[in-house]
């Protein structure tokens, strides 16, 4: 498999612009026995990955997936995470936020969610949403009781850029590496699978009226998606633009950019001190006795 992970890497003070961006690209599989084998290769990868980021104990690693309804954020969670042990990683979904949250700034309750060192943190959706749904429905902000004027100047939404920014350089700086996906579908292809959850009866409460009623709001989200993108990508918290059309090839692509930055990490197991040696010297005594 030959993937160069910069062509889906939305680069600083770059002008994005979705349209330009494929929503699709060839496959990097060649049969669905084919990709089994190519993302199991990975996630094995990844496991003895992870398994070394715990035991090294010094960074943490934060998934962002972010995507309009039905993109497959929540099948790229489920299949890339698959073999990696569950005590190592946690997965928080974030949707419409509670009277104690809208207390609060708008970076805090995903604060509370951020992976101890050792760990993996999966956000599936995240504090984006308060610079996209919230800045394509700014009427939502009247919940959050701010002192700012509504509806909100474009002053009020480089600031909330500017905080996330700073909150995640500030992350960056102690040990957790942000890894951000904009899985990038086609509105004919959201189309399909949300004629799939209505033909098959397993999937009917996967869609609302509500998810039709956002749909409306296609290239309005569009846009807050670039916006998005291009105030907040950075070296050290970079977006990656995922064509997810082909739900296989999206999952195999996020699994080479987690696997290059897990590998990029300079990861090592514990060596053990004198004073441990002798200790495990005088265990092994002990069982070899009893």
């Amino acid at each position: 498999m030959k993937l160069n992970i910069s062509d889906f890497q939305a680069l600083p003070d770059s002008k994005v612009k979705l349209k330009k961006w494929p929503t699709t690209v060839d496959p990097l599989y060649s049969s669905k026995k084919n990709y089994q084998k190519l993302l199991q290769k990975n996630v094995e990868a990844l496991s003895d990955l992870q398994h070394k980021l715990y035991a090294d104990n010094r960074f943490s690693v934060l998934l962002i997936f972010q995507g309009m309804d039905a993109a497959g954020k929540d099948g790229a969670i489920r299949h890339v995470m698959s073999g990696i042990n569950p005590q190592g990683f946690q997965v928080f979904s974030f949707k419409q936020p509670s009277d104690n949250e809208l207390d609060h700034d708008f970076l805090w309750r995903t604060a509370r969610c951020l992976p101890e060192r050792g760990r993996i943190g999966i956000f599936n959706r995240s504090y984006y949403e308060e610079v996209l749904i919230v800045k394509v429905h700014p009427e939502f902000l009247v919940n959050q009781r701010l002192a700012e004027k509504l509806p909100p100047k474009q002053a009020f939404w480089r600031e909330r850029y500017g905080s996330i920014v700073e909150h995640e350089a500030h992350l960056h700086r102690n040990g957790t590496r942000i890894i951000k996906f904009f899985l990038h579908q086609s509105k004919d292809e959201q189309a399909r699978r949300f004629m799939q959850r209505i033909d098959d009866p397993d999937k009917n409460w996967k869609l609302t009226t509500a998810d039709i009623e956002q749909r409306e709001y296609w290239d309005d989200y569009a846009k807050a998606y670039e916006d998005c993108i291009n105030a907040s990508t950075s070296k050290e918290a970079p977006w990656f633009i995922v064509p997810a059309d082909d739900k296989q090839n999206a999952r195999l692509i996020i699994s080479e950019i987690f696997l290059k930055t897990l590998s990029d990490l300079p990861l090592a197991y514990p060596q053990a001190t004198d004073a441990h040696r002798q200790e495990l010297q005088s265990i092994r005594e002990h069982l070899e006795k009893s």
